[in-house]
Formats: C-alpha cells, structure tokens, sequence
C-alpha cells in the first residue's frame, strides 16, 4: 500500500510539470518559431548556404563531403539565433522573470524553454538533406550515428544560445556574442577541411570547440572521414551540452533568484 501511493504521488507530482513544460514549448513554438517569417529564414538560410556550396562543388563526392559541413552550419545559426531572440525579448520584457516564478523546477524550466530551438535545428538539418538526397545517392550514410550527432549539435548549440542570451541584455548584443563563437567555428572545426590541415597552433583550439566533434561525427556518418571514433565523439559533444546548460542554470540562479 505504501509503494502504491508513492507511487500515485510521483504521478501527481510529474503530471503538473509535464504540462507546463508542454505549455511552455507550445507557447514558444505558436510565438515564435512556428511565425511565417522565422519559418521562411529556417527554410532559406540552409537552403542559401546549401546552394551555395553544392553549385561550387566538383561532383558527387565533393556533395558528400561537403553535406555534414551544410548541416552543422544550419544548425548552430539556426538554434543560437532563435534562442537569442526568444530568451532576450522576453527578458527585456520582463516576462522571463515572470516565468521563473513558475512552480517547476528550474532545470525542466529551461529545458521546456530551450525545446523550441531543438525542434528548429533539427528542422534546419532536414533542409540540405533533402537538397542532397535529390542529387546524390545517400543510401551509404549510417543514418543511425548521423541523426543522433544532428540532434546533440542541436541540443549542445541551443545551450550555447541559451549561455549567451542569459548574460546579455539587448537582442543585439545576443547576436554580436554568438558571432564571436560561431564565425570562428565555422574555420576552425573542420566542417569542410580537416582540422589535421589547419596550423598546429590552431588545431588545440579547434578540439576545444564543441563544434569540432559534431562535424567529426557528421563525416564519419556520411563518408567515414571521422578522426575520431563515433562513440567518443558524441560522447564529447553529451558532455559539452550538460556543461553548457549546468553554467546557463548557475547564471540565471545568480542574476534573477540568490
């Protein structure tokens, strides 16, 4: 008897957190991410990029090697850019700090908060792929390997955004700081050239962005370029997202709760 109601207990207690994380994502989605125009930029930024490198590419082979580059790079602007807006309005709204006021704990908080731009990201990948898929044969990609590095690229670049909006004020300044991340990723994580051809003083630099591991696991999935094994790719990058997220919770605790 007593095992039963504890058990009714963890029931009623998860079943209230379950909704608000739903309602929360299902707010973000229908204000921001499911809007005509963001729709239109997640669809047309991958899509630029990804015409872009496939019409210079030299051949199939080239559209392979260049596809995990693609949709690493729709995915990191995707997910950081939508986070820093959705977070940095409504703080300056006043309304995130409405929303920590809800009786949930804070981690299912901001992972409701930080689902949306997941989903986004995830959608984003989807984009080249389907671009590819109509050119090249795609049938030898290890889709298992190559779907769990899209979504913890996703994961691990939202929680990047989320790091950056929580420490700024301004909507602008959310974009300026996420360059300063993203631009540098794009050069230095081997998402079109090995990091083994970069100068050997910017190779320990480029295995110290999260990035790096996600393409990593991207070429490997797709035409076995991968310097390292699979495993220990997403390994890394599962490490890098709970760090991420563990330092966004320390700074919100200490700038809106303590």
């Amino acid at each position: 008897m007593n095992h039963a109601a504890m058990e009714r207990g963890g029931r009623t207690r998860w079943r209230p957190w379950a909704t608000a994380f739903w309602g929360i994502l299902r707010k973000d989605m229908r204000t921001y991410y499911l809007k005509p125009p963001n729709i239109s930029w997640g669809l047309l930024f991958p899509l630029v990029w990804t015409g872009m490198f496939f019409i210079r590419s030299g051949g199939v082979e080239d559209i392979r090697s260049l596809l995990p580059g693609v949709v690493a790079i729709a995915i990191l602007f995707g997910t950081t850019s939508m986070l820093a807006i959705t977070v940095t309005f409504e703080k300056k709204g006043r309304s995130f700090e409405r929303l920590l006021l809800a009786p949930i704990p804070l981690e299912l908080l901001m992972l409701a908060k930080t689902s949306g731009a997941i989903l986004f990201g995830v959608a984003n990948a989807c984009v080249p792929i389907i671009l590819a898929a109509f050119l090249v044969d795609l049938t030898p990609v290890a889709w298992g390997w190559f779907a769990v590095a899209v979504v913890l690229i996703a994961v691990v670049s939202t929680f990047l955004g989320l790091f950056v909006a929580v420490a700024v004020t301004e909507v602008f300044e959310a974009q300026t700081l996420s360059n300063f991340f993203r631009f540098p990723m794009i050069f230095l994580c081997g998402l079109f050239f090995p990091i083994a051809d970069l100068p050997l003083l910017l190779q320990p630099l480029a295995w110290l962005l999260p990035l790096s591991y996600g393409a990593d696991a991207l070429h490997g999935a797709v035409h076995g370029g991968n310097s390292l094994p699979l495993a220990l790719d997403l390994g890394i990058l599962c490490v890098y997202g709970v760090g991420l997220f563990l330092f966004s919770l320390f700074s919100i605790r200490r700038r809106w709760i303590s």
